[in-house]
């Protein structure tokens, strides 16, 4: 099963793990997040990267989320992925939660599969709402 790792802008790595604990009533297994501040150095974050992907790519692969293609978040996970000996690692940029929920309901499928179900459930999950069927507010 491969690992999820949300690498992101602070606070957003923590609050869309935590968010996806609640939804799921408790931390998925393999998921970890890391929020990146402004002020970081990229050495050490790297570091921190290396480890937690280490933890959660044990059985061999990991999909690393991260928030925006080109931050300083995204230089991270592709630097982590394409270092010497690292297992087989995916990156996908814009995580959102829908994108997340869906990595993590199918976290059992292969690699490749679970790149095709994070990137369809980001996008799925933009949307411009109908809003002729609104629910009333509940009454008191």
């Amino acid at each position: 099963m491969p690992g999820i790792l949300i690498i992101a802008h602070t606070p957003l790595a923590s609050a869309l793990r935590d968010c996806a604990a609640h939804v799921y009533a408790s931390c998925p297994i393999g998921l970890e997040a890391i929020d990146v501040p402004a002020d970081a150095s990229p050495g050490a974050m790297l570091a921190q990267a290396k480890l937690a992907l280490e933890r959660v790519a044990r059985d061999g692969a990991a999909l690393v989320l991260v928030d925006a293609a080109g931050a300083t978040p995204c230089n991270l996970a592709q630097r982590l992925a394409a270092a010497p000996g690292t297992s087989a690692v995916r990156v996908v940029s814009g995580v959102n939660l829908p994108m997340l929920l869906r990595t993590v309901c199918y976290q059992k499928e292969p690699l490749d599969a679970l790149v095709t179900r994070a990137l369809d459930g980001g996008q799925r999950g933009i949307t411009e709402l109908n809003l002729d069927g609104v629910p009333e507010a509940p009454r008191c």
